[in-house]
């Protein structure tokens, strides 16, 4: 796929993504917490989950923002 954009559409599409990427942080991160004490593992697995797209939300807002963090 090779199609050109111009930096509006390209702005859009990082912020779409990193609104993506902060729902799925806080939709796993419940996981984990609602795993914690019926199934540890699950809780970890979820608990890791998090913090990908924490790092993925984090990067998205240096491209965003440069210094903000």
């Amino acid at each position: 796929m090779t199609d050109v954009v111009d930096s509006d559409e390209l702005l859009r599409r990082i912020q779409r993504a990193r609104a993506c990427a902060a729902e799925e942080e806080r939709s796993w991160r419940a996981r984990s917490d609602e795993l914690e004490g019926s199934d540890p593992q699950a809780a970890r697995d979820a608990a890791v989950r998090t913090l990908a797209y924490e790092a993925v939300t984090r990067v998205l807002d240096e491209v965003l923002r440069p210094g903000s963090r």
